[in-house]
């Protein structure tokens, strides 16, 4: 999607915590995370429920590009599945984020390799949410 904005703000809106909610939202109501956008870290992908999934942020340059790989599925209680077959079917998706600014408007370019079965909630809400994304940053 291109965004008339900066990189930098493009970046800012998508990874700050009250933003990214209102992004998100449009997609997968409810959704938050928890942690920090550092290489490195893991950070926690949530519904209103507490479930989510668990990925590490394999790579993290801020306003550039994030490459985060999931690592568990989340269930309410806290706990880090990775055996059964839902978790199974999840960990090991990776997904991308690539910026690039020019002229003042920024491309952002994101990238998920999962499995088929994840492919139509995924194809579904992508473009809702970077929709969403683009408003908020061209406000």
């Amino acid at each position: 999607i291109e965004i008339a904005a900066p990189a930098q703000k493009v970046w800012d809106t998508m990874t700050g915590a009250e933003t990214y909610k209102e992004w998100v939202n449009v997609a997968w109501p409810g959704s938050y995370y928890k942690g920090s956008w550092k290489k490195g870290e893991n950070i926690k992908f949530l519904s209103p429920k507490n479930e989510g999934t668990l990925a590490t942020l394999v790579e993290c340059k801020p306003a550039e590009y994030v490459l985060a790989r999931h690592i568990a599925v989340l269930k309410s209680d806290g706990t880090e599945d990775k055996d059964s077959k839902e978790a199974k079917s999840w960990i090991g998706t990776t997904e991308a984020y690539t910026f690039r600014e020019k002229n003042g408007k920024t491309e952002l370019k994101t990238e998920m390799n999962v499995e088929p079965e994840w492919e139509a909630m995924l194809g579904d809400g992508w473009p809702k949410a970077l929709a969403k994304l683009k408003e908020i940053c061209e406000r």
